[in-house]
């Protein structure tokens, strides 16, 4: 099998074939790099509203303390 690939024209072996690969494994690799941005969107997301919800929660027994409070 090396020796058949190996004796292929070298824009066969460094076009076509990757150019090939692409189309069939492209949906795979932009669903994959889909999933990825997506999962890392949503930690993002989650760690900026942990953020504020700490910060509202600070703010507010803050507040709520020295004011007198309940």
């Amino acid at each position: 099998m090396k020796e058949a690939f190996m004796t292929l024209p070298g824009w066969v072996r460094w076009v076509a074939i990757p150019a090939i690969a692409l189309v069939v494994f492209g949906t795979l690799l932009i669903g994959l790099i889909t999933w990825v941005v997506g999962l890392l969107f949503r930690i993002l997301l989650f760690a900026a509203l942990v953020a504020v919800l700490i910060f509202v929660v600070r703010k507010f027994t803050s507040s709520s303390s020295s004011g007198g409070g309940w």
